[in-house]
């Protein structure tokens, strides 16, 4: 080997050495960086010199099916997190069996109330005690209504949200396809492009599930798993339209709630026919149109059953039947048009209320009585205990079989709330578990930092003879100019 091919060989070993170490050190310290995939240098033999190493460039490595199954794995884990916490807040509305405040526990209150005051009709305390536990079983139906309500409207807000989010994150992932582009086309190193791209689909996946196909020069196009052009060149826009408050009367379908357009075309947003199935958006769109409806719907069927079983004149003969019974709708008679909100505006007779003006001795004589009359008379009082215990078929909804009491509507209510609340947490459950572990397995096939230390040695052991060569080739050539 000639001096020159020495030397020449020990400098193409200095660069090389002194790339892959930088490489390394690039890898070691974004090891946990979301998004950063491993790099290696690939070299290869200096052909066109005859001698020494080239670098071709950076590699950067990934595993595109792990990745696709992590994101696919994540996208699921929050969409069944979006729907557990859903069930779980209208689970705290309605309270269990064992908060006092709970529905069911109000129910049994009043019936417990309308007892004892049977028992001694005289007595004022236990008229208020009444009217005490009926106003309190109305302000837990209206306050679960409301707060029903309240997880629409934040549904709604939410979706709001995430479509701002997409589209400019859309727009953003168009941007980067075509810096990478440029960058590639210059010859430079693309990677850290790559990463910051690959976290930004990361981001569109947990609201959308994507998939990915390759476009040239290290472009990609988006499309969701149900088929939606996300971006293929250009990024596609996603319109909603927030609603200030999301009302029970409130539709997508009656066109007072916004669906979803994606480049102006309306999109299915839900079903498993979707274009936007699985992830959080879908999951938002479930709870305001599925999920808190049905809710919705079974709360005014449980009021709808609490103001009939009072409203009837043959349990208060003085009532008629336009009048408001016991339980009312905003102080007003109910009409069965008027169904949907009904238990957000449910209220308790003031005529019979002592903290609204009224007085509690009608709950013995009658809500229409013209005076009080007999004290000792508890026959009304029995009527109402009886309509309220006693087996009715419920006009709308389904809290179970056959007819049923006031306190089994109460009860089927919490029954299938706690069944749907128990189904969503385990289905979380599991699909977390799912995506921690796709997580921790694209992880162990990312930067294994003993493994980069141990070849940072190498490397630093191979600079370091490179270096001996030059060293030894100077030597050489100063004694030959001593000559």
């Amino acid at each position: 080997m000639t001096i020159s091919a020495a030397f020449n060989n020990a400098l193409s070993g200095l660069t090389a050495s002194g790339r892959a170490s930088g490489v390394i050190s690039d890898n070691i310290a974004n090891a946990l960086t979301p998004g950063y995939a491993k790099r290696s240098l690939e070299l290869t033999s200096n052909a066109t010199a005859g001698q020494g190493v080239r670098v071709l460039g950076i590699t950067r490595r990934t595993d595109p099916v792990l990745t696709d199954n992590r994101r696919s794995a994540e996208a699921t884990s929050r969409n069944a997190d979006s729907l557990a916490r859903f069930h779980a807040e209208f689970g705290t509305l309605i309270g269990s069996t064992d908060d006092p405040a709970s529905l069911t526990n109000r129910v049994a209150e009043f019936e417990a109330a309308l007892i004892t005051a049977a028992s001694n009709p005289s007595a004022p305390t236990r008229l208020d005690a009444v009217a005490t536990a009926a106003s309190d079983l109305a302000q837990v139906i209206q306050s679960a209504g409301k707060g029903l309500r309240d997880l629409r409207t934040r549904a709604d807000r939410n979706i709001d949200q995430q479509v701002d989010r997409l589209n400019g994150t859309l727009q953003d992932i168009e941007s980067l396809n075509a810096r990478i582009r440029r960058v590639e086309l210059s010859g430079a190193d693309t990677s850290t492009l790559l990463d910051q791209r690959q976290q930004l689909v990361d981001q569109v996946n947990t609201i959308i599930p994507v998939k990915i196909a390759s476009r040239e020069h290290n472009g990609i196009a988006l499309y969701s798993e149900g088929g939606a052009i996300l971006l293929d060149g250009s990024a596609a826009t996603l319109g909603f339209t927030r609603a200030a408050s999301a009302e029970p009367h409130m539709t997508q379908a009656n066109g007072l709630l916004s669906g979803l357009e994606i480049n102006g075309m309306p999109m299915r947003t839900g079903g498993e026919t979707s274009p936007i199935r699985g992830g959080t958006l879908a999951a938002e769109f479930q709870i305001r149109d599925d999920l808190a409806a049905d809710a919705q719907q079974n709360l005014d069927a449980l009021a709808r059953d609490l103001i009939e079983r009072f409203a009837d004149p043959a349990v208060d003969p003085t009532l008629t039947v336009t009048d408001p019974g016991l339980f009312t709708d905003a102080g007003a008679a109910f009409l069965a048009a008027n169904e949907v909100g009904l238990s957000n505006r449910l209220e308790f007779n003031a005529v019979a209320d002592p903290s609204q003006g009224g007085e509690s001795w009608r709950l013995r004589d009658g809500l229409n009585a013209a005076g009080s009359g007999p004290q000792g008379d508890a026959a009304l009082l029995r009527a109402m205990s009886a309509a309220l215990t006693g087996p009715r078929t419920l006009a709308s909804a389904n809290f179970g079989p056959g007819a049923l009491t006031a306190a089994g509507v109460a009860t089927g209510m919490l029954s299938i709330t706690a069944q749907a609340t128990a189904e969503t947490e385990q289905r979380s459950v599991f699909a977390s578990a799912t995506f921690t572990e796709f997580q921790r397995i694209e992880q162990e096939l990312g930067v294994d930092t003993d493994a980069e230390l141990q070849s940072l040695m190498q490397i630093e052991q191979a600079y370091a003879a490179n270096a001996r060569v030059l060293e030894v080739v100077g030597t050489l050539m100063d004694t030959l100019l001593r000559i």
